[in-house]
């Protein structure tokens, strides 16, 4: 971990790979008069939308919808069975698991062409109070139980002892953009009416403790978090019944779950503050997360060493070293395939535009997990066998 004192506040970094563009993030970060002690970044850090991903971000009595993003809730589940991999033959992979996920799980950006249960909807919120949440609880009954696109994976993968794993990255989909993007808007709107001295050039605008609108984001946002949550289980739960319908007698145990875009109020150096987890993962001692790898490489199930230099918190992945555009424009696509099937992974990778999710568009996990040491330890190795991508 190296610190960094930047217009006079110290940020803590742990990795020496900081792109130009997310550095001038970070520096935008330290000119917020509510920044809480430190800044602190993870080692998959690459630049975001005002933000970087991969950022820890404490404020006091401030909360900033664009330091948690639009894809509130986003993160990883996972589960282990009892299956032996070198039990499973490929074609029963391909030609019946593979095939039973996709038929039962839109991807990209399709939905449920028929209304799922309302019983898979988050219990405990009142609707009544939440208005984006509210306006399209219809909607989101297409939208539970689907990947989304992007970075959002399904993965079968095997660890050091050979049993069979699933894994799956996905989030809110549309409804945390639309809460997101509203909750942005109302908070830039209210800075400029207050004269806040916080840049609207650094698209950071930040919704006062204690307000209604803050009130208002905070309820709506947590819905978000548990309908990320509640998408993940059902998405699980159907693959399970897939996995099972091929492999009889197969177990599950328990999915562990973690989420890395949310904002939570946590207690760190003597204050109660709004912490924000951009692409960053809770690592609070004991506390068990996933920090996955790109198409092709390891992914960790690991456990939190509590460091507070880092807010108790660790990367979410190996983090981009391209943008998407970049990875399309310079990426073999040839050399990219050749490297997975050597490998013998199932992949998705179809055309030139799926480079954006090639491995060579990632920063090596390996190098990431070595650089957050003193942030987790490592408690499971997992290697992919068949990914599916949004």
């Amino acid at each position: 971990m190296e610190v960094k004192i930047i217009n006079n506040r110290p940020v803590k970094i742990w990795t020496n790979d900081v792109e130009e563009s997310a550095m001038r993030q970070i520096e935008n970060l330290t000119t917020l008069p509510f920044l809480h002690h430190h800044l602190a970044i993870m080692p998959d850090v690459h630049a975001g939308m005002g933000m970087p991903i991969g950022g820890v971000l404490a404020c006091v009595d401030a909360v900033i919808p664009n330091a948690v993003g639009v894809d509130i809730g986003c993160g990883m589940c996972a589960v282990k069975t009892n299956w032996k991999v070198a039990d499973l033959p490929a074609h029963v992979i391909r030609k019946e698991i593979m095939k039973g996920i996709r038929e039962r799980i839109p991807l990209g950006m399709d939905h449920h062409e028929e209304a799922q249960d309302a019983k898979y909807l988050p219990e405990g919120h009142d609707i009544d109070k939440l208005e984006i949440v509210k306006r399209r609880q219809n909607s989101i009954l297409h939208e539970i139980g689907t990947l989304g696109g992007g970075n959002h994976f399904i993965e079968l993968q095997k660890d050091e002892d050979d049993n069979l794993w699933i894994m799956i990255h996905s989030g809110s989909r549309n409804l945390g953009k639309q809460v997101g993007d509203y909750y942005n808007k109302i908070a830039a709107a209210l800075n400029k009416r207050w004269h806040s001295s916080v840049s609207p050039d650094i698209n950071l605008p930040f919704l006062a403790r204690g307000s209604k609108e803050c009130g208002m984001y905070w309820n709506e946002m947590k819905y978000c978090i548990d309908f990320a949550l509640c998408n993940r289980k059902l998405m699980m739960e159907r693959i399970e019944e897939v996995i099972a319908n091929s492999l009889k007698g197969i177990e599950f145990e328990p999915m562990i779950n973690i989420a890395h875009n949310y904002a939570a109020m946590e207690h760190h150096f003597g204050k109660d503050v709004f912490v924000h987890r951009k692409g960053a993962t809770l690592a609070r001692e004991g506390v068990v997360g996933i920090i996955p790898g790109s198409q092709g490489t390891a992914s960790y199930i690991v456990e939190g060493l509590g460091n507070p230099d880092s807010f108790c918190s660790c990367s979410h992945g190996a983090g981009r070293v391209l943008s998407r555009k970049a990875a399309i424009r310079t990426l073999n696509m040839e050399t990219e395939v050749r490297n997975l099937e050597s490998k013998g992974i199932i992949h998705a990778i179809r055309c030139q535009d799926d480079m954006q999710e090639a491995s060579g568009a990632y920063k090596d996990i390996d190098t990431v997990i070595n650089n957050e040491s003193d942030l987790v330890k490592v408690k499971t190795k997992l290697l992919p066998i068949a990914v599916i991508k949004g």
